[in-house]
C-alpha cells in the first residue's frame, strides 16, 4: 500500500457569551422551552428590522487578537440566501466579502514536544439558525427558534493540520483561549463550540490536495478523533480500490462509530451573496480596537510561567490548574487568603477534579467560594479537623458552598486531639481484636492499619489518625 498523508481543515463555529441576541434583545440563555426566546427580528417576521449587538463585535475583535488576526476596520454584514425550514427569514446574515478578522494562527505544542503553528484564514460573525427536532415516532419535525439568532463567530483555519493529534491540539488551545477571554463558555455538549472537519488524503510528497469531505454533527473531542481516523480510513481504501472520493457533507453518528453522507458538494449552492440593506457598515476606530487589546486577560502560556515562578508548584500542577481559567481564579484567590498554594493546588486537582468528573460538570459551573476552601484547609492545618472530615466538608461546600465553622459546630466534627480520651479508646480496640494484635506483633506491619481503622470508626472519624497511630504503636 502507498504512503498517503491526511490534509485537515476546521470550520469552528462558536456561540458568542452575550445576555442577548445578535440583532435583536432575545435571551441567548441555554435550555429554555421551545420558542420562548423569541422575537418578530429572530423569526423572521415581515418588516422586523435588525439592531446589531454591539458586545458581538467586541468579542469576534479579542478572540482576533488573541490569535493573532489583522482586524478589519471597515467590515460589513451580507445575506446568504438559501431555504431551509430552521432559517426563518430564508436567509443568514452573515459575512463573506469583508470578515472582521484575517490571516492569524495559532500555535499549538505537541505531546512530542515540537510545537506547530496552524494558520487561521479568517474569522466572521454571523447569526445561528434554529433548530429542527425530529420525532421518528410521529415522522414530524418541529422547529425550535430559540437559538436563532444568537451571535456566532466562525473561525476557518487553513488546511494545516495533519493528524488527529493536531486537530485537538488546535481545538484545545481555542477553546482554551476563548473560554479565558470569558467569549464563550465553549462547551461542545451543549453546542456552543462545534467544529466541521474537512479532510482530504493524498500521496505522500503530493502538492496537489485530494477530493475533500465535510464531517458535521462532532460534539466532543474524542468524537472528532474518532471521525478523523474512521474518514481517513474510508478515504484510503475508496483510491486504493481504485474509486474516487466523492466531495459531500457527511453526518458522524458517534454511538456507531460510522459516518454517512448528508449531501453531495460537487455543485456548490449558490447563495447569492449581497451586502445586507438593513445594517450599516461597522468602523472600527483605534482608540475601540486600543481598549479590547488593553483589556485581554492573562493566557494559559502566560500564566504557566507566572506561577511556576511565583508559587514553585509541579509543572503537572500548573498544566492542570490553568487548563480552565475558573479553576486558575480559585487558585489564585483561595492562595492568597492561605498562602499554602501546593495545598490549594492538591485540593483542586485531587478532589475537585474527582467530584467534577462524578458529577459530569465542568470546572466553570464550580459556584464554591475560594474562602470556604482556604478556611477547610486553615482548620486542616490546624488540627481542627482531619483528613476524612475536610473532605466530607468539602463536598458540602462543592453542593452547597455553606460555612466550615458552622457546619463543623452543628456536625460535632471537632478533632479530637486528648490522648486521654483517645487511650481509653484504643486500649479497648486492642483488647476486642487480639488476633490484628498478634499479627502486628509477629512483625505484620499492615495489622495496625484495621486498628487505626477500629478506632477511628469507634471515634466516629473524630480522631487525630496520627495520635492514634502513636498511641498504638506505644501500647502494642
Amino acid at each position: 500500500m502507498k504512503d498517503y498523508e491526511v490534509v485537515i481543515g476546521l470550520e469552528v463555529h462558536v456561540e458568542l457569551a452575550t445576555k442577548t441576541k445578535i440583532f435583536c434583545g432575545c435571551s441567548t440563555a441555554f435550555g429554555g422551552a421551545p420558542n420562548t426566546h423569541t422575537c418578530p427580528v429572530c423569526t423572521g417576521m415581515p418588516g422586523s428590522l435588525p439592531v446589531l449587538n454591539k458586545k458581538v463585535v467586541e468579542y469576534a475583535m479579542a478572540v482576533g487578537l488573541a490569535t493573532n488576526c489583522s482586524i478589519t476596520r471597515d467590515c460589513k454584514f451580507d445575506r446568504k440566501n438559501y431555504f431551509y425550514p430552521d432559517n426563518p427569514q430564508n436567509y443568514q446574515i452573515s459575512q463573506l466579502y469583508l470578515p472582521i478578522c484575517r490571516d492569524g494562527h495559532v500555535d499549538v505544542k505537541l505531546e512530542d514536544g515540537t510545537e506547530k503553528s496552524i494558520r487561521i484564514h479568517e474569522i466572521h460573525m454571523e447569526e445561528d439558525a434554529g433548530k429542527l427536532i425530529h420525532d421518528e415516532w410521529e415522522d414530524v419535525s418541529y422547529v425550535d427558534y430559540n437559538r436563532s439568532g444568537v451571535p456566532l463567530i466562525e473561525i476557518v483555519s487553513e488546511p494545516d493540520m495533519r493528524n488527529a493529534e493536531e486537530v485537538i491540539a488546535y481545538l484545545t488551545k481555542l477553546r482554551n483561549t476563548i473560554q479565558y477571554l470569558g467569549a464563550s463558555d465553549c462547551k461542545l455538549q451543549e453546542g456552543s463550540m462545534r467544529a466541521d472537519v474537512n479532510l482530504s488524503v493524498r500521496e505522500k510528497g503530493s502538492t496537489e490536495f485530494g477530493t475533500r469531505t465535510e464531517t458535521k454533527n462532532l460534539n466532543s473531542f474524542s468524537a472528532i478523533q474518532r471521525a478523523i481516523e474512521a474518514e481517513t480510513a474510508r478515504q484510503i481504501d475508496i483510491i486504493e480500490a481504485g474509486g474516487q472520493v466523492v466531495q459531500e457533507t457527511r453526518r458522524w453518528n458517534d454511538d456507531k462509530e460510522y459516518s454517512y453522507a448528508m449531501r453531495s458538494k460537487e455543485d456548490a449552492q449558490d447563495y447569492r451573496y449581497f451586502p445586507d440593506p438593513d445594517l450599516v457598515p461597522i468602523h472600527i476606530s483605534e482608540e475601540w480596537l486600543d481598549t479590547i487589546r488593553e483589556a485581554q486577560p492573562e493566557f494559559k502560556d502566560e500564566k504557566m510561567l507566572r506561577y511556576k515562578e511565583e508559587f514553585g508548584i509541579p509543572d503537572y500542577d500548573i498544566n492542570m490548574i490553568t487548563d480552565s481559567k475558573k479553576l486558575a481564579d480559585i487558585f489564585e484567590e483561595t492562595t492568597a487568603l492561605c498562602n499554602k498554594p501546593k495545598k490549594v493546588s492538591n485540593w483542586l486537582i485531587t478532589e475537585t477534579m474527582r467530584i467534577l468528573k462524578e458529577k459530569n460538570m465542568d470546572p466553570e459551573d464550580i459556584a464554591f467560594s475560594p474562602k470556604s476552601l482556604a478556611r477547610i484547609i486553615e482548620l486542616a492545618d490546624e488540627g481542627a479537623i482531619n483528613s476524612n472530615v475536610a473532605k466530607e466538608i468539602f463536598e458540602k461546600i462543592f453542593d452547597e458552598d455553606i460555612d466550615p465553622d458552622k457546619y463543623i459546630e452543628e456536625h460535632g466534627l471537632k478533632q479530637v486531639n486528648d490522648e486521654g480520651a483517645l487511650k481509653a479508646t484504643v486500649e479497648k480496640v486492642i483488647a476486642d481484636n487480639p488476633q490484628s494484635v498478634a499479627d502486628y506483633r509477629a512483625g505484620k506491619e499492615k495489622a495496625i492499619g484495621f486498628l487505626v481503622g477500629q478506632t477511628m470508626k469507634a471515634m466516629q472519624g473524630k480522631a487525630n489518625p496520627g495520635m492514634v497511630n502513636k498511641l498504638l504503636k506505644e501500647l502494642l
